[in-house]
């Protein structure tokens, strides 16, 4: 994969959308920009791309301005040499890419890791953003024991030697975090492909450890959360997540007063994709009725 072209194994059919990129701080950004109308900014967590959001893009793109991005390392992405991918570098990359496209009036829209990075991009840059669209994500120090297991088995250093030379986060969770459907074979290899080396896989083995390593972002997330707390947010909630639960929703719903809360019946952690077409009417339905 070349810096600034889309890979020939990128199905246009799959991914119907103009592969874009932009050099941020030495890396070389790969993003799609659909339709025009309010604008909604897709945050994607690990080990997706902006791909797990193709099909809502694709049922919004005709009433929405819709921006997706893959971090450096991830997708279509390329990082300079140096970094590390750790979420607190994530965070300076996406608070760049929107003073880049100099964006306004935006709607967050965060999922996974997405959540504590677009919540804390939003915390840099309040004035760009007016709502926020929060799905199956956290934004505080997880204190889960499951998280810390998750963390030290799978940010360890053996479940990052498999990560990198078997692409286990690919080939275990894109499966697992589906309930309602089943990843076809082309899908997968979409997640596989965009991390096909150790070295591209090294982006998503290292995020696993920060779950608990970055307890201080996460805490400085989570104490700007009031200053958010007026923002009209969308909660969609798969709720056969094995990740996150009734008791993350419950605590957004509580963080933010001014919340719809949108539940998908047996949906999974990849609920953009799991089921992509309540999601997508999930936030046409909330925004055309949000004034503005």
């Amino acid at each position: 994969m070349t810096k600034t072209e889309r890979p020939e194994w990128v199905d246009d059919e799959l991914f119907p959308f103009q592969s874009r990129f932009v050099a941020i701080d030495g890396h070389t950004i790969h993003y799609v920009d659909e339709g025009s109308g309010p604008t909604l900014l897709f945050l994607h967590g690990n080990p997706t791309w902006s791909f797990v959001y193709r099909d809502v893009i694709g049922a919004l793109r005709d009433q929405f301005r819709c921006i997706a991005l893959d971090y450096p390392g991830f997708g279509l992405s390329s990082a300079r040499p140096d970094y590390r991918h750790l979420p607190e570098e994530h965070i300076k990359v996406v608070t760049s890419f929107v003073d880049a496209l100099t964006l306004s009036k935006v709607t967050l829209v965060a999922h996974d890791w997405g959540g504590p990075i677009g919540l804390a991009t939003v915390g840099q840059r309040p004035a760009v953003f007016e709502r926020l669209v929060l799905t199956n994500t956290w934004g505080w120090p997880n204190g889960d024991p499951k998280a810390h297991i998750a963390a030290h088995m799978m940010g360890g250093p053996v479940g990052r030697l498999l990560i990198r030379q078997l692409n286990l986060f690919v080939n275990a969770t894109i499966p697992i975090g589906h309930r309602l459907r089943k990843p076809t074979a082309e899908e997968m290899d979409h997640y596989r492909k965009a991390l096909a080396t150790p070295d591209r896989r090294e982006a998503t083995a290292v995020l696993p450890r920060r779950i608990t390593a970055s307890r201080a972002l996460l805490a400085e997330v989570e104490a700007n959360l009031p200053n958010l707390a007026s923002l009209p947010t969308l909660i969609i909630w798969g709720n056969a997540d094995v990740v996150f639960g009734d008791k993350e929703r419950r605590r957004w719903e509580q963080l933010f007063p001014d919340h719809h809360t949108v539940i998908i019946e047996g949906g999974g952690h990849f609920v953009q994709s799991d089921a992509p077409d309540r999601f997508a009417a999930a936030i046409r339905d909330w925004r055309m009725r949000e004034p503005g």
